[in-house]
């Protein structure tokens, strides 16, 4: 059921009332390690800001981290767009490297699965394949995907999307019926049923209500934490940042118990746990290393609030664009050509220093299984590539509005290994500054989450970065 967000919020205890970073912050001194996020594409460094991401996970490259003492870093499998088997694998080999690097260098750590706010993503099969690969079977698993920047809440054990003025059950949104990642239960202890096909009933699903966050604060989350049964699943309620503070504290305070844990969580969590104040968005000076040159806006989503904004980008923000024709990417007599023409045009408005945009076309096409829907969103991605890899001319910045598109343009089309995120250029909208070792060093990535953004989102960012004299 639709709730009024004010309605709804106004209904809370208050919130605890106590600022707790400087408490964190002494836990995480006390106990230096790494933080070691796996994200399942590269949005969810929307939270965090002078973080490292690393797009590749040999155990030489986290080597070289841990060596480097770096307390918060991501890693990005991009996980999201394969099959789950596939991304059994992945988080096997890559828990794998990251416990024998801690070996070779005696850095502790400790792993976050970074996935989605809306619930897409596949649980519970990666964070079982983590369990066991860093033997923490035993673990307890928290799933916390509140995510305030783009308004996801956590209330009742019930997962929220804010529309507008209302809370929106997640199982009532578009993001319910993705081909792949389709689930039918908003409520958290009934999706982890529905997600392990029954292996873990809701009713042995525990839960940190909103109640005990906010009156009881963190020792009681320490000591609901402590009681959990070893393996349990665990619901974190949130509908404040503060909210994530206390349970941040109190999970510091458990593990003096040697509680361990395990995460499954939006980006919001991450930065609290990593003790990170929020911090203003970005400006273009501090984007910007040129002003010569013209932008591209590479649009591959097709969720319908990233439709929404590409046609306000169209409407609004005097951009020159061209369609990618889905039906003619995947037909491998006109490929090329769609590709080819992409390319010139691309290359003539960006030589002109015109900010250009390139989107493919908004019908929907799926395969007959989720083998079938990935494959189909691989090979357009992979144009996108082709098309970023053939322009000749440097753009000045270049933005990527979808998960897939924006992972496989930073790692193929841009060959980033090591990048650093500045911050946010609008809630939930991360900015990262390319490796020395990319194709286009230095150059500002913008990495644009799919489902995130009011209407004229994109269109703000490509305003925010225009040449002063195109205004």
């Amino acid at each position: 059921m639709t709730i009024n967000v004010q309605e709804t919020f106004n209904a809370l205890p208050p919130v605890w009332p106590e600022d707790l970073l400087p408490a964190i912050r002494r836990e995480i001194d006390a106990r230096p390690l790494s933080l070691v996020v796996l994200d399942d594409d590269p949005t969810g460094t929307q939270t965090v800001y002078d973080v490292p991401v690393l797009t590749g996970w040999e155990v030489r490259t986290l080597v070289d981290e841990f060596n480097r003492r770096t307390p918060l870093f991501y890693v990005l499998t991009n996980s999201r767009s394969t099959p789950q088997a596939q991304a059994v694998e992945l988080a096997r080999e890559i828990g794998a490297n990251i416990f024998e690097a801690s070996r070779q260098t005696g850095r502790a750590f400790e792993v976050i699965s970074r996935s989605d706010s809306t619930l897409r993503g596949h649980f519970p099969a990666e964070v079982d394949a983590l369990a066991d690969v860093l033997e923490i079977r035993q673990a307890v698993t928290l799933v916390i995907p509140f995510f305030e920047e783009g308004g996801r809440y956590t209330i009742g054990d019930v997962h929220y999307v804010k529309e507008g003025n209302d809370l929106v059950p997640a199982a009532q949104t578009p993001f319910a019926a993705d081909a792949v990642f389709g689930y039918r239960h908003s409520d958290l202890k009934e999706w982890v049923e529905e997600k392990t096909q029954g292996r873990v009933p809701a009713s042995s699903v525990r839960s940190l209500t909103i109640d005990d966050i906010r009156l009881k604060g963190p020792d009681c989350v320490a000591s609901r934490i402590t009681e959990c049964a070893p393996g349990t699943v665990c619901i974190v309620n949130s509908a404040d940042y503060r909210d994530i503070e206390v349970v941040v504290l109190g999970l510091l305070r458990a593990e003096h118990e040697n509680v361990r844990f395990l995460f499954r969580t939006a980006a919001s969590f991450v930065r609290v746990r990593g003790g990170l104040r929020a911090r203003p968005l970005l400006t273009a000076e501090e984007i910007l290393s040129t002003c010569e040159g013209g932008g591209l806006v590479v649009v591959g989503s097709h969720v319908p609030r990233s439709s929404e904004q590409l046609f306000d980008l169209l409407d609004n923000a005097y951009v020159c664009d061209i369609e990618l024709s889905v039906r003619g990417i995947l037909a491998s007599k006109s490929r090329d050509m769609e590709i080819g023409k992409a390319v010139e045009f691309a290359d003539s408005a960006l030589s002109k220093g015109k900010d250009v945009a390139i989107y493919t076309s908004r019908e929907l096409v799926t395969g007959d299984d989720d083998v079938g829907s990935l494959s189909i969103g691989a090979a357009v991605s992979q144009a996108l590539v082709r098309i970023v890899s053939s322009i000749s001319v440097r753009p000045r910045y270049i933005v990527a509005k979808g998960g897939i598109t924006s992972s496989d343009i930073a790692t193929q089309a841009l060959e980033i290994r090591r990048a650093q995120v500045l911050g946010q250029i609008l809630p939930g909208v991360p900015v990262w500054q390319c490796g020395p070792e990319s194709r286009f060093p230095n150059l500002p990535y913008v990495v644009f989450p799919g489902n995130v953004g009011s209407t004229d989102a994109i269109s703000t960012v490509v305003r925010t970065l225009r040449k002063p004299e195109d205004w």
